[in-house]
């Protein structure tokens, strides 16, 4: 039973609100032919697509076999109209690619029945309206009748308690119309059929009811439900709800639907084509741009990590402001007075780099908090800075002493600069001590130490993660050749150029060249002349069997009862060989070169060591006797016994 209660349909449209129903109230019977008559525009069409489901009311009520629709879902509409509404449109709204029993067929995808049950149901429905010989056509080759009657049969497969009819007559001849009425006729003899339609004499030829509307109000009804008619129509339908609920909600499986689905791709295969085009250019194209974005991304990570590890951001224990000197120095000084452009006048540039340079004030910082800071965002995980840093290492002022034996058996300091100013000093009279003493106090030995860290031989090479001796953007870097990375204290690992070369005063430093070749070269430089010399080359294995001692700087004084001071045994030859054959023997585990493609190229050879080897030295320092004894007396030096 389908009963409207006060419904109405308001439809807001430029500020306005248009009112297409003013409150409907209508009772139909379980089976009857109601037609709908009333001029365009005065609501018959809204009140059916009210009564099918396709549209909402604004209010009132839709009682379905005595259960309102105020609550439903649209889950709770699918099931209604799939299984309890029909619709016969004016325009039939066929599938043209699918034949007429593919199309009546449709219906019944939703409802859960089996395909062999599907077919046996639509041809029985197209039977009913007499097209049982047309049904492997497409809708093209019907006639407007034989459409409609199609359209027909869908409606009824699923055999649905109303059929709704939407002006079924309205594009047919007369005779057509009047075939399809007849059927409709008969359907109404066990269902409620309700047709909207402008013919008032299809009307009353046919139907059972006739309500007539105007201005979205009923005006007339030719057979209005009783209050006996009334009761056994609720009786009823108390019973279809208890059947209803038993209905299962609409559903299509998987393979119906890839089915359809595959059917009308291939149908329109020139239009699927074009789209499969279409969709794959844009496709490609938002693939290529995001390979792009990804692949820059990666490449600018890339370079910005190795070059960090090449040239890293330094944080030092004190900073200069240096932005008023390199002004100056660029030549940017200011004019010193004013005067008349009548003669030369002197720009005392000289004069305020000095005073610049004296006014510099030095600021420290504090790196302890800052260490601590660094090592909890490292260990927190969810840290931006945990996930940016590549690595973190930790430098002292760790003076290392490494000495080894030349091809003379002479020990000497492997340490270029160390033995570059020896040399300036034997051979070429300049002794570069005090200069050095004076660059390391001034402002400008700040940057020159900066600059000649990055040449040292020896270099601490940065630590990864978990306690890893080498870390990773460092292997990537660099190929080793022969032999491993170092992982132990006292392991280090050789670096060599591109071309597997070291340079002469590397070589002089790492023991491999003589003081007299050397002696050669400096008289040569200092005569001007040319000399002769011819390419030499060492075995992996030789490079691997070098001897290299790390004297500590706490083992190198004693202590002397007679003057109660420590003394250096470096100032003799025989302290220097005891501390040479007592000291830490360094092996040399491996040979790396730059890699291929490397940013971290460099014309000298350098040998790296790890950080353990720095741990090590600051832990046997802390027990040595040197320095308990001077951290005990912290007012007197221990090494000249007079106090600081």
């Amino acid at each position: 039973m389908l009963e409207l209660k006060n419904i109405t349909k308001v439809y807001p449209t430029g500020g306005e609100n248009v009112e297409a129903l003013k409150g409907i109230d209508l009772h139909f019977r379980e089976n009857e032919f109601v037609a709908i008559l009333g001029p365009s525009g005065c609501g018959k069409t809204t009140m059916l697509n009210i009564i099918g489901g396709l549209d909402g009311y604004t209010s009132g009520d839709l009682i379905i076999n005595g259960k309102s629709t105020k609550k439903f879902k649209d889950r709770d509409w699918d099931a209604y109209r799939n299984h309890s509404i029909g619709f016969v449109f004016q325009s039939y709204n066929l599938i043209p690619h699918q034949t007429v029993l593919a199309n009546v067929e449709l219906s019944l995808t939703l409802t859960g029945v089996s395909k062999k049950e599907r077919r046996q149901r639509a041809k029985e429905a197209l039977e009913r309206v007499g097209l049982a010989d047309q049904i492997r056509k497409r809708p093209a080759q019907l006639s407007g009748g034989q459409m409609q009657r199609v359209a027909i049969a869908r409606a009824i497969v699923n055999n649905p308690d109303i059929i709704l009819a939407d002006e079924p007559t309205g594009a047919l001849d007369t005779e057509t119309s009047v075939q399809v009425m007849d059927i409709l006729k008969e359907i109404s003899k066990d269902r409620l059929v309700i047709m909207v339609t402008h013919n008032p004499d299809l009307a009353e030829k046919y139907s059972t009811r006739i309500v007539r509307m105007l201005d979205g109000k009923i005006t007339h009804d030719s057979m209005p439900l009783t209050e006996e008619e009334l009761k056994q129509e609720r009786e009823k339908a108390q019973k279809r709800t208890e059947e209803s609920n038993k209905k299962k909600k609409p559903s299509m499986s998987f393979a119906t639907a890839f089915g359809l689905s595959l059917k009308n791709l291939f149908t329109k295969k020139g239009r699927t084509a074009l789209t499969s085009f279409a969709g794959s250019i844009g496709i490609i194209g938002i693939a290529l741009i995001y390979a792009v974005s990804q692949g820059t991304t990666t490449f600018i990570d890339s370079v910005q990590e190795e070059t960090l590890s090449s040239y890293p951001l330094t944080i030092e224990a004190q900073n200069v402001d240096t932005s008023t000197l390199l002004t100056t120095f660029m030549g940017k000084a200011h004019s010193i007075s004013e005067h008349e452009n009548d003669a030369i006048y002197q720009k005392a540039m000289l004069y305020e780099m000095t005073n610049a340079m004296n006014s510099l004030e030095t600021n420290e910082n504090d790196l302890k908090s800052f260490k601590a800071f660094v090592e909890s965002q490292r260990a927190d995980e969810n840290s931006k800075l945990s996930s940016a840093l590549a690595g973190v290492q930790y430098t002292y002022d760790t003076d290392l002493l490494i000495y080894t034996k030349n091809v003379d058996g002479t020990i000497m300091r492997s340490d270029t600069e160390a033995m570059t100013m020896e040399l300036m000093k034997r051979y070429l009279g300049m002794d570069m001590s005090t200069m050095v003493a004076m660059r390391e106090r001034s402002v400008m030995g700040r940057f020159s130490n900066m600059m000649t860290s990055s040449m040292a031989l020896w270099r601490e090479l940065l630590s990864g993660d978990n306690g890893k001796p080498v870390n990773d953007v460092l292997e990537k870097q660099y190929d080793v050749i022969y032999g491993r990375w170092p992982s132990r204290y006292d392991e280090i690992i050789l670096f060599v150029d591109e071309n597997n070369e070291i340079d002469d005063m590397t070589l002089y430093a790492l023991g491999l060249k003589s003081e007299e070749e050397i002696k050669t070269l400096m008289d040569a430089a200092i005569n001007q002349t040319t000399i002769d010399y011819e390419v030499q080359k060492w075995t992996y294995e030789e490079i691997c069997n070098m001897d290299f001692r790390t004297i500590l700087n706490s083992d190198c004084y004693t202590y002397d009862e007679k003057t109660g001071t420590y003394t250096d045994l470096r100032e003799t030859e025989a302290g220097l060989k005891y501390l040479y054959d007592n000291a830490l023997t360094l092996h040399v585990v491996g040979i790396a070169k730059p890699s291929k493609g490397s940013i971290a190229s460099s014309n000298r050879s350098w040998i790296g060591y790890t950080s353990r080897l720095t741990e090590y030295i600051i832990q046997h320092t802390n027990d040595s006797d040197a320095v308990k004894t001077q951290k005990e007396n912290p007012a007197v030096d221990v090494f000249t016994g007079l106090p600081f």
